[in-house]
């Protein structure tokens, strides 16, 4: 599983330097996951044992590589140089990474001396055992056949030390400790070599196929069970995605399915963050499946374990579903840390993606998290669990009710409600204003709150979300810009308002349409992707819901201004004619009345408007409340 939790971001109100800083510190660990199965090489976790954690077992083959020394006598700080290069014979001419250490060949745990590079552009130096420069790494991936470094003997040598090798062809094919040549000081007679590599302590373990799906019979009553979509049967449901969960004597019985090009995993964890998670992986492997123990530190690729805690496994590939069921012991032995012991309480993830040659990619959907967490070895449940994090949702639905809701009704209240309420005042302000006041403001305040909730999920930036963090940006830089542009707006009779006014408006009207772009793009993010097409559907009513009352509104002002201006002159008119022709005009309504049925048509436009606005508006609440 690559990593297993928690999307978005912004830009204003964050100090650049320690967003920089932070994004840094959460990118770095994302380069630590074995010896090879990096571009970068940096390794320095595999210093001690030099074994690539990628949970296959080193090549039983002879190394098809040459190590050679150019001395094999050397006094204290003598240089000596080291080559690694490919043999004339085998299949692939090449190799992608390495690892080289010199060691006392006395003690093969004592890593010796330094080392200086010949070509930066393939090896790096690493701090290996807190030595600085101990051990040398490839740089990237890319196919080498030949690599030389300088090692510098130190004043303190032992007698003899011996070239340490880890060498891979692929993430399959690679063999650990390969001896290389061992030097001497000079009069001192050479140790016998040891030998390392290929297969040498390798524990295998034998898989059985599965000739039946899995079932949710007995869920909550058996085993406990996690599922999505809530209440799915695997054994009918290929988009079933299940995990199961019993105790048996002194171990656990897990089941795991669903639909997947490369791998469907699990982990345990204490919290709903991602890192120091307990990870169990199904991946396949064309028509295999290997199920595999791994360990997440951070927001980093899993650590494949090289120890075989994994009892009574088995596997299913059928149309497109991978499935795989393991035994577990509750306690293992105290030199395995990463695992946890089985009868605590944990939060469980599910999560699925796509894996090539054996190596898990990021997964393809956000996590399914737990609500609570569970005993692995309690009372059987039927567990119940969500894709997208709580404040990822209530960042959705702040911007649903600030950009859909309270927007909207405050555009509608400035454009078409000043005549109204002529009379009325609100703390010495018109009612009209006072309401636009009120609905801006909060649109202001629910804005800045969930532009902020992402950051705090995320930790950073995500630089997987697309233009929509991006856009977020420009909404919540231009929503600020609004009300500090009416605070010095000029006064109404003064010759320079038309510039407010227009500014005021077209920037209103770009905000408010970058803003109902950047949610339509929102519902589909990894984080909170929304069910489609139906919620895309109701959210596009939302806007054409306001489309219509807003043109509703306009065609009514307009008409309803050429009708009380032709009413008006019929006034003046019959104000300079004899009182036997007035009585003949009798059609001629009331100024008063104009004015009554003009307002009773617009609030009954606004209540039609705001009914049907909350409801669709809570239809997309209650989807947001369910994923």
């Amino acid at each position: 599983m690559s990593h297993m939790r928690k999307q978005q971001g912004s830009c204003t109100s964050i100090n650049p330097v320690l967003t920089k800083m932070r994004i840094v510190l959460l990118l770095l660990p994302l380069c630590l996951e074995t010896v090879i199965c990096y571009n970068n090489g940096k390794v320095e976790v595999a210093c001690g044992d030099m074994t690539p954690q990628h949970g296959y077992v080193p090549s039983p083959k002879d190394p098809p590589f040459t190590i050679t020394a150019d001395k094999s006598q050397f006094s204290p700080e003598d240089e000596i140089k080291v080559t690694l290069s490919m043999a004339s014979s085998g299949t692939k001419r090449y190799f992608k990474g390495f690892l080289i250490e010199a060691r006392n060949a006395g003690n093969l745990k004592e890593i010796v001396g330094s080392f200086k590079l010949i070509n930066s552009d393939i090896s790096q130096l690493l701090q290996c055992d807190n030595k600085v420069n101990s051990a040398v790494s490839h740089t990237s991936d890319s196919h080498k056949t030949e690599v030389q470094v300088i090692w510098v003997a130190p004043p303190d040598s032992p007698p003899s030390v011996q070239f340490m090798l880890t060498v891979a062809q692929g993430y399959k094919e690679y063999w650990v400790k390969i001896a290389g040549p061992v030097v001497s000081q000079s009069g001192v007679v050479p140790p016998p070599q040891s030998t390392f590599g290929g297969s040498t302590g390798a524990k295998t373990t034998a898989f059985s196929t599965m000739s039946r799906s899995f079932t949710s019979e007995g869920c909550g009553i058996r085993k406990s069970c996690l599922r999505d979509p809530q209440g799915c049967d695997p054994q009918n449901d290929t988009a079933c995605h299940f995990l199961s969960f019993r105790a048996e004597g002194n171990g656990v019985m897990f089941e795991l399915s669903g639909p997947a090009d490369g791998y469907v995993s699990f982990a345990l964890s204490l919290d709903k963050w991602m890192g120091n998670d307990d990870v169990y992986l199904c991946i396949k492997d064309t028509d295999r499946v290997d199920i595999k123990a791994a360990f997440v530190i951070g927001r980093t690729h899993p650590v494949i374990s090289s120890e075989n805690i994994l009892k009574d496994t088995a596997w299913r590939l059928s149309d497109g579903v991978i499935q795989c069921s393991f035994r577990r012991d509750i306690y293992l032995q105290p030199d395995n840390a990463n695992r946890f012991i089985l009868d605590q309480m944990y939060y469980l993830f599910m999560a699925h993606g796509r894996a090539e040659n054996g190596r898990t990619h990021r997964h393809d959907r956000q996590p399914l998290v737990s609500t609570y967490q569970t005993v692995i070895t309690g009372p059987p449940e039927d567990l119940t669990g969500s894709r997208s994090p709580l404040l990822i949702k209530y960042h959705g639905a702040f911007m649903l009710i600030a950009w859909m809701s309270t927007v909207s009704a405050g555009v509608i209240m400035a454009r078409y409600f000043k005549p109204d309420w002529p009379e009325r005042n609100i703390l010495g302000q018109k009612v009209w204003f006072q309401l636009h006041r009120m609905l801006m403001t909060l649109t202001v305040l629910l804005t800045l709150v969930g532009f902020v909730l992402p950051f705090m999920y995320r930790g950073g930036w995500s630089k997987r979300a697309g233009i929509h963090p991006y856009l977020g940006c420009v909404v919540m830089a231009l929503t600020v810009i609004q009300p500090v542009m009416a605070l010095f707006r000029p006064a109404p009779d003064a010759s320079r308002r038309y510039i407010f006014n227009w500014m005021h408006f077209g920037t209103g009207t770009i905000v408010q349409i970058l803003a109902v772009v950047t949610i339509f793009l929102g519902i589909h993010q990894q984080a909170l992707l929304l069910p489609a097409p139906w919620s895309t559907g109701v959210l596009a009513f939302l806007v054409i819901w306001f489309v219509l009352a807003d043109l509703v509104l306009e065609v009514h002002r307009r008409v309803f201004l050429s009708v009380g201006k032709y009413f008006k002159n019929v006034k003046i008119y019959t104000e300079h004619i004899n009182s036997d022709d007035k009585e003949e005009i009798m059609f001629v309504p009331d100024e008063n009345e104009t004015s009554c049925m003009e307002s009773c048509f617009k609030n009954i436009v606004l209540a039609v408007y705001l009914c049907g606005n909350l409801g669709f508006l809570t239809v997309l609440l209650c989807t947001i409340s369910s994923v």
